[in-house]
């Protein structure tokens, strides 16, 4: 994959095809969070978090005691802190690595998309000097790293998103469980999945986290063609899970599987909304910039 991403304007370099030709997911989530740092400072809404951490260049005049000087030893420039928060904020990022993220209708899968959002949210999250944690599952937990706030850490993560691959059929209730159990300190629960299972299990397991006293943020990641059903033409579909396949016509189908995708997502987002989680739905075509943006407002929310 090529690393030249070329001279797009605004935050629309932030677009996943865009970035599926950076070759490492360090300089992806260097790019997607700086690019959209920057675009906050354009916003109207900057400013808008006093959690918020930024730094920017000293200027002659500014308060010396502001000046970051461990960034001073590590750069070699002088740079002022506007915002710094000082909570100490412990995130656990989830990442979905069942089979069905296996599914695209373009050059980016869901699992991809997701890991590409996982990276980006950690890049953040150290930026702010939080601490960030990943747990990878299907119907167990593949692997877990605990939450930490250094560079190195972050490294760890990043090259942990690098080498996984997709596992099996996705099943929430089990690892959703043992998570929150293991998770001892209270903070943020990040949850990256197509959600693809009876809604029960996953309800049960964020009632647990949010019995814990954990604020819970769900991304809800899904293809352009899964939230459209884009088919045209009859076609034999194969559940990537458990490879049983059917033979469907557009026409008879769409109807009943747009009920029943706004059915299921309305008991999702009824069910979060009961409990005071955070519901986002995400297209695999969409800029990552608008997860980063809602992962700030709601943090900003929760810790007034």
């Amino acid at each position: 994959m090529k690393e030249n991403i070329g001279k797009t304007k605004g935050t629309r370099f932030l677009d996943p095809e865009i970035l599926s030709r950076i070759s490492n997911l360090e300089l992806l989530a260097r790019t997607v969070v700086e690019g959209f740092v920057s675009g906050l400072h354009k916003s109207p809404y900057r400013g808008f978090s006093v959690e918020f951490m930024e730094y920017r260049p000293y200027i002659p005049g500014d308060d010396m005691a502001r000046i970051d000087w461990k960034l001073y030893a590590r750069s070699d420039r002088l740079y002022v802190k506007e915002y710094e928060d000082e909570t100490n904020t412990s995130c656990n990022i989830l990442l979905d690595m069942s089979n069905s993220m296996g599914y695209t209708s373009s050059k980016i899968n869901k699992y991809e998309y997701g890991s590409f959002l996982a990276a980006s949210l950690a890049y953040f999250i150290i930026r702010q000097r939080d601490s960030v944690g990943l747990s990878l599952f299907d119907d167990k937990i593949v692997q877990r790293i605990s939450p930490k706030s250094t560079t190195g850490h972050l490294y760890s993560l990043l090259t942990t998103l690098e080498n996984s691959n997709l596992g099996k059929h996705t099943a929430f209730g089990k690892p959703f469980h043992e998570l929150a159990e293991a998770i001892k300190r209270r903070g943020f629960i990040i949850i990256i999945s197509d959600l693809l299972e009876e809604p029960e299990g996953l309800i049960d397991g964020l009632k647990h986290f949010r019995f814990d006293g954990h604020e819970v943020i769900v991304f809800h990641i899904l293809d352009p063609y899964e939230l459209n059903f884009q088919f045209n033409d009859i076609m034999e579909l194969e559940d990537m899970e458990t490879g049983e396949k059917v033979l469907i016509s557009p026409e008879s189908a769409k109807e009943v599987y747009t009920k029943n995708l706004e059915k299921f997502r309305n008991i999702v987002k009824k069910e979060c909304g009961i409990l005071g989680i955070d519901y986002y739905a995400l297209s695999t075509d969409k800029a990552l910039d608008f997860a980063l943006f809602n992962y700030l407002s709601s943090r900003s929310k929760k810790l007034k």
